[in-house]
């Protein structure tokens, strides 16, 4: 008996869930005129990527974890900040890969950082 309602009550939440996808992801579709963003909404998702790769990337050098890295001894502090640099002066992502690696494993591999 209380599975016939579990079943139910499963398919009800399924349906449930698959319409609320079905609307969400039609939303624009469904629009008879082409929808546009507020100005500032517009400019505020210009930063959106920038914000992710920060907040991405920023935990991943300073913890280590679940925690902040403990003492300077750690070769990801020298590596991303020379990462960077070499980004900002030639704009060029394979220059900015290689020259923290370059920087990272002679630290990790030699000294164990």
């Amino acid at each position: 008996m209380s599975a016939a309602r579990t079943d139910l009550w499963t398919l009800l939440v399924i349906g449930g869930l698959a319409g609320v996808t079905v609307l969400t992801r039609c939303f624009f579709f469904i629009l008879d005129r082409p929808w546009t963003l507020p100005a500032w909404a517009d400019r505020a998702l210009q930063y959106a990527p920038v914000a992710a790769l920060a907040g991405v990337v920023v935990p991943e050098v300073v913890m280590q974890a679940g925690h902040l890295v403990p003492n300077w001894q750690d070769a990801r502090l020298f590596a991303a900040p020379v990462g960077a640099l070499l980004y900002f002066w030639r704009r060029s992502v394979l220059l900015t890969i290689t020259g923290g690696m370059a920087v990272y494993l002679p630290l990790h591999l030699a000294l164990g950082w």
